[in-house]
């Protein structure tokens, strides 16, 4: 629903239009589902909405590349003992990378996307901003996409709400008007990633889950099963909930801890992008986000050859190594990175 109104919008500015849709499901069950992107009815979908806008539209396949940018990615990090956003890496490799490939060689102008997000200029960059409906914001997803990237691209949502976006969509007539909104991982079916690791990966493998102190207080399932910050599933009866801070792969120990031993004051970041900011070498302020969807908090960031460390300006829990910290000042993303380590 969200990029049909997007290209809608475009051709009622004016815009000559061209409608794209990724293929990168590659069968296990994924096809058919009501609430996850690319899938086949989708596809049907968005060939009906570009009918209705007249404009050409073209399916293409990036199973492969996807498969290799994204799944390899997802599976390789969790065998790691790390956290992933796929759809951030999807963002960055795939709608921005692989499709970004594919504008230029048709000699597009910029790539538009039904993103909630707003790209404004700032200290002479391509900047991403917070979308108006904060609620449906997101800028974390984007925050790895490179200046080049942000030069071509278009959010045409960024001003509006999802219920401003749904009237749309029903005074034009689409036919993805009612659809319900994609909040699946596309390529885990029944958006259930245990059993889709258990499919590509060799056997989960118990072993201790134990307190901080070395103190063994129960079996876990195999690493890949839990996640930094997971407090239920872990099969342990204890007076105050206890909660998952650290799994360490060398030997295979699940490590848990109360939630006042939980708690962590930095995270370390590599593979850094920056947005509104250029690279920095001097300490600064701003506030940072490590999940989607969470509160950003205020931080004092060092940035280093090798990264950032932001440190905490009030203690956090379920600082999780894989994810992504996103680093904003009023609603500006000035860069973002992945998480590596918390302390």
């Amino acid at each position: 629903m969200d990029s049909s109104v997007a290209a809608a919008l475009l051709v009622r500015q004016g815009y000559e239009v061209v409608g794209m849709t990724m293929r990168v499901a590659s069968g296990e069950g994924r096809e058919s589902s009501s609430k996850a992107c690319c899938t086949l009815d989708a596809a049907e979908d968005a060939r009906r909405v570009a009918q209705k806008l007249d404009i050409p539209h073209y399916v293409l396949n990036y199973i492969q590349r996807f498969e290799q940018e994204v799944i390899s990615d997802f599976i390789s990090e969790y065998l790691a003992g790390r956290t992933p956003n796929p759809c951030s890496r999807c963002n960055q490799r795939v709608k921005f990378g692989a499709r970004y490939e594919k504008a230029l060689a048709i000699e597009a102008d910029a790539i538009a996307t039904g993103h909630y997000v707003r790209l404004e200029p700032r200290n002479g960059r391509h900047a991403l901003r917070r979308a108006v409906h904060l609620a449906k914001d997101q800028s974390y997803t984007l925050s790895g996409l490179s200046q080049e990237q942000l030069g071509r691209a278009a959010f045409p949502l960024g001003e509006l709400t999802k219920e401003a976006t749904r009237d749309i969509a029903r005074d034009l007539g689409l036919v993805t008007a009612d659809k319900p909104e994609s909040q699946e991982i596309c390529f885990v079916p029944d958006d259930n990633y245990r059993n889709f690791l258990a499919k590509r990966t060799v056997p989960a493998k118990p072993g201790p889950i134990v307190s901080m102190s070395g103190e063994v207080l129960g079996e876990h399932t195999g690493l890949v099963n839990y996640t930094v910050g997971q407090r239920k599933g872990l099969g342990i009866a204890a007076p105050k909930p206890l909660y998952v801070v650290r799994l360490d792969m060398a030997r295979n120990t699940l490590v848990v801890a109360h939630e006042d031993e939980a708690n962590c004051h930095a995270l370390t970041a590599g593979q850094v992008n920056w947005c509104a900011l250029p690279p920095q070498t001097e300490p600064f302020d701003c506030e940072v986000q490590i999940r989607y969807k969470s509160r950003p908090i205020p931080c004092t960031v060092y940035p280093s050859n090798a990264g950032f460390e932001a440190r905490f300006h009030e203690p956090q829990r379920a600082v999780t190594p894989g994810q992504w910290a996103v680093l904003y000042e009023d609603d500006y993303v000035l860069a973002a990175g992945i998480i590596d380590h918390s302390a």
